[in-house]
């Protein structure tokens, strides 16, 4: 991981995300490019004055992680879309990585448009960091979300290749559901024929993982198996804390490209509900529906 984008609004949120970019940069070696994105569609002279104000702002701050943290850093202001002037900068800059802060919950403007978190990764073509946990030291455990489809592997991959990984001790997480299990409950079955019935599904998602654990060559990782008996982002919000993971890893799509543009309601969920880090992967630009 060579490069980090950080993205600022100024804000404590922005700091966060500073904080956790500024960790990661000196774990990694990497160098660090604060982006600021002014608005353009403002008067020209409301435009000339947040953007000299910015950089003004910017040079302080790229001073302080120099001089104070020994972070190699620049900044840089852009013109445009916040969300896309974000995803664009960090695509010229060649980053391996965007930070950002958690999002501030407006509920209907969530729910007309989505979060800031949202719109940002949906435009993102490289993996982006959701900075909600209050960054005290490096990560120490993270989760990784898979339901065991293709992109779940690119998913993985990506993420052991930015290095995020290497350090930390990992749990592959599987929720699993089971389309005759609602069934079941209304069938005339003993409670012996529903136990034996549920001990089948599980036995049967456990080979699921330890197939896909294979193809990812991550045999000797933990696994972790929960069934899908609430929702599955809440499911993967509850293990997270009850394994105090202070990373969760979820790619953007599932099984159907279609969840793609829609972002997928498990990872919109995992975003809006989680209190760790989370970091979001995209599926590469050239992946086939598998």
């Amino acid at each position: 991981m060579k490069t980090i984008v950080v993205a600022t609004d100024f804000s404590e949120r922005s700091d966060r995300a500073i904080r956790r970019a500024e960790l990661l940069a000196r774990e990694f070696g990497s160098k660090l490019h604060l982006v600021h994105v002014v608005d353009d569609d403002q008067p020209h002279l409301i435009v000339q004055a947040q953007r000299d104000a910015s950089d003004k702002l910017l040079e302080e701050l790229t001073q302080t992680l120099q001089e104070i943290d020994g972070v190699q850093c620049d900044f840089r202001v852009v013109l445009g879309d916040p969300f896309i002037g974000i995803t664009q900068a960090a695509r010229n800059l060649g980053a391996d990585l965007i930070v950002i802060g958690p999002h501030r919950r407006q509920l209907l403007r969530d729910i007309l448009i989505g979060t800031t978190a949202e719109r940002t990764i949906r435009t993102a073509d490289r993996p982006v960091l959701l900075a909600n946990g209050i960054p005290t030291g490096s990560y120490r455990r993270a989760i990784v979300a898979t339901d065991l489809s293709a992109y779940s592997e690119r998913t993985f991959r990506t993420a052991q290749s930015l290095g995020l990984l290497d350090r930390l001790n990992v749990s592959l997480l599987h929720v699993f559901s089971d389309p005759g299990t609602p069934l079941m409950s209304r069938a005339s079955l003993s409670d012996d024929e529903k136990q034996s019935y549920l001990v089948g599904v599980r036995n049967r998602a456990g080979k699921e993982i330890a197939s896909f654990m294979e193809r990812i060559n991550a045999n000797g990782m933990s696994t972790i198996l929960k069934p899908a008996t609430a929702g599955i982002a809440e499911t993967i919000c509850e293990t997270a804390n009850a394994f105090s993971a202070e990373l969760i890893v979820v790619g953007t799509c599932g099984r159907s490209m279609i969840a793609r543009a829609l972002m997928g309601s498990v990872t919109e969920g995992v975003l809006r509900d989680s209190g760790q880090d989370v970091l979001a992967i995209p599926p590469s630009q050239n992946a086939a529906v598998s």
